[in-house]
């Protein structure tokens, strides 16, 4: 028996009703919500793509993100540079460091939602083309 996924994310907020807003018209996340286009949108579900997620707990010291946050959400996206454009065109401050993205794991990006919690932008490394 094995875990098969991800099957939801659940945090504490001050005003849920609008931090859920907040994701579902800035990042597309939340009930509803469908990157794929291939599935029908569910009220009650957030369909994602398959991919890769990253389970992995950092020290309690870490300062990767504020120290007065127990978690930090990282979301999978495509067209990082698209979305940044059209982040910051929503007023919502992007911080981005080279020192971040390698070849090997891809690019990142960090942006808070309105309550401070920190959400790291993660666009993979895209996969090589076979050659022949």
């Amino acid at each position: 028996m094995a875990v098969t996924g991800v099957g939801g994310i659940f945090f504490r907020a001050r005003d849920p009703k609008a931090l859920s807003e907040w994701y579902r018209t800035h990042l597309g996340v939340g009930p509803g919500c469908n990157p794929s286009g291939m599935a029908q949108p569910d009220d009650w579900y957030w369909r994602t793509a398959a991919g890769p997620v990253v389970f992995a707990p950092f020290r309690a010291e870490t300062d990767y993100w504020a120290a007065d946050k127990a978690w930090m959400l990282n979301l999978r996206v495509e067209g990082l540079d698209a979305m940044l454009v059209r982040l910051r065109g929503s007023g919502i401050a992007v911080e981005t460091r080279a020192d971040w993205d390698t070849p090997e794991t891809g690019r990142f990006a960090r942006i808070h939602d309105p309550e401070g919690n920190a959400i790291e932008l993660w666009e993979p490394p895209a996969a090589p083309t076979p050659q022949g």
